[in-house]
């Protein structure tokens, strides 16, 4: 997505009201993407019962009522699980414009047109014995086609839920009602939490499909954790070390508690903290001084979190009590939702994150020492970190309520002329496909 530039939104928050009921618990989310073409980051919303697409400028595209499928908990109610938004947009058959793609209840997947809604097509397609529904769907390219090809993943129907069940569909045979997958597995290493990510993590032009183990394209196994004491809870991917080649997997365990760095090529290393639990975490440039990425982790306590941060050969740089740098009224419970943000414009990623277990105010913090740079006033139910106003630095997405609202770092960008971050493919997929544990 190369995109043009876009004037700056006109005020901050700027605010744009959306039709459908406001969420009443964690189910359903909201995306970014261009859906008319016009080289700008529109909105997509859903909540139960509803998708709504919004202009980049507040004007209305177009708000369904149907049957997608979001949920809550996801190892009780299966995918997507908390936020996640249960919806996907590109260009699947190469006219230059973007489609809509969603499941509902009944394993029935819908494509619709981004500019308008108008439904182009459905195909119920047929569930894995042993699961309930298709309930997770992701966009990717596995033949070197491009936005051909559709993974879907559905967790067992009966106990702890799972997504072990995963498979691959060339998009244009779906559309003949040929519901023949490419490939199919029952064994899928997935989070208990959130769903898979795709990502081209080898740079061969064709995603693989990640979460706690990672498939090729051709669906054939290339690494998996084999020595999990627990369970996953979050993954990322990221050029976590620049000089190894490609891309690296960064997850969280919970149960030994450790934080694991892995490519396809095996596992890079594991490492803990005091055997604290990491739950949640963040992937960026948060020390340009250090070589490579950096991961902050959040913690699991209740109440006054103590994060900590790894560099990129997992060796602990910084750890510190949240309460005790956060602003007084903060709550003590922390933040959550955390996203890495490039909002300065210097190259240097922050932490953007809400309050924890409430509809909070929003805020920018820098990872490595816990410091508020910014703050806003809110009631957000939700909170997305994108490119949108199109300088290649990240906006602040709330939803609260019945209304969107985008916030913007409105100082002079001292690096405006960098390409937006929707060049890179990776930054496209991970923002296409994310829930409360994996932004």
């Amino acid at each position: 997505m190369q995109g043009r530039s876009i004037p700056n939104y006109p005020s901050n928050p700027f605010v744009i009201k959306i039709e459908i009921p406001a969420p009443q618990d964690s189910a359903g989310g909201l995306i970014v993407a261009d859906l008319n073409a016009d080289g700008r980051m529109d909105y997509l919303v859903t909540v139960p019962g509803h998708v709504a697409a919004y202009r980049w400028d507040g004007q209305k595209l177009w708000v369904l009522k149907v049957d997608v499928r979001v949920g809550g908990s996801a190892e009780s109610e299966g995918l997507p699980g908390h936020h996640g938004a249960g919806v996907q947009a590109g260009d699947i058959d190469g006219d230059k414009r973007t489609e809509v793609l969603f499941l509902d209840n009944n394993s029935t997947l819908h494509v619709v047109a981004g500019g308008t809604g108008e439904t182009l097509w459905m195909v119920k397609i047929r569930v894995p014995e042993g699961a309930e529904r298709w309930e997770h769907l992701a966009l990717a390219n596995l033949r070197g086609k491009g936005d051909r090809d559709l993974v879907l993943q559905a967790t067992n129907a009966k106990g702890y839920r799972m997504g072990r069940y995963v498979a691959a569909f060339a998009l244009e045979s779906l559309r003949k009602g040929e519901v023949q997958p490419l490939w199919q597995v029952d064994n899928f290493l997935a989070c208990a939490h959130n769903g898979l990510r795709v990502a081209d993590i080898n740079g061969d032009g064709r995603d693989e499909i990640l979460s706690g183990c990672i498939l090729a394209p051709d669906g054939k196994e290339l690494f998996r954790l084999n020595d999990l004491r627990g369970h996953i809870d979050s993954v990322f991917i990221a050029d976590v070390q620049p000089d190894r080649k490609g891309m690296e997997v960064v997850a969280l365990e919970e149960g030994a508690n450790r934080v694991f760095l892995f490519n396809a090529e095996g596992l890079i290393w594991a490492a803990d903290h005091k055997r604290q639990e990491p739950q949640n975490a963040a992937i960026g440039r948060f020390d340009p001084m250090r070589k490579g990425l950096q991961i902050w982790c959040r913690s699991r306590y209740d109440t006054h979190q103590k994060p900590w941060v790894l560099d990129a050969d997992g060796k602990v740089i910084a750890d510190y009590e949240l309460s005790k740098v956060a602003p007084a009224d903060w709550t003590e419970k922390g933040i959550e939702v955390i996203h890495a943000i490039h909002w300065d414009g210097t190259g240097r990623q922050h932490l953007a994150a809400k309050e924890r277990h409430e509809s909070g105010d929003v805020a920018v913090i820098d990872a490595m020492t816990g410091r508020f740079i910014a703050r806003f006033p809110e009631h957000a139910d939700r909170l997305y970190v994108a490119d949108v106003a199109g300088d290649w630095r990240e906006e602040l997405i709330v939803l609260a309520g019945n209304e969107l609202h985008i916030y913007q770092n409105t100082a002079p960008n001292p690096n405006p002329n960098r390409p937006r971050l929707w060049t890179n493919p990776v930054y496209r997929r991970t923002k296409a496909v994310w829930n409360y544990y994996s932004p």
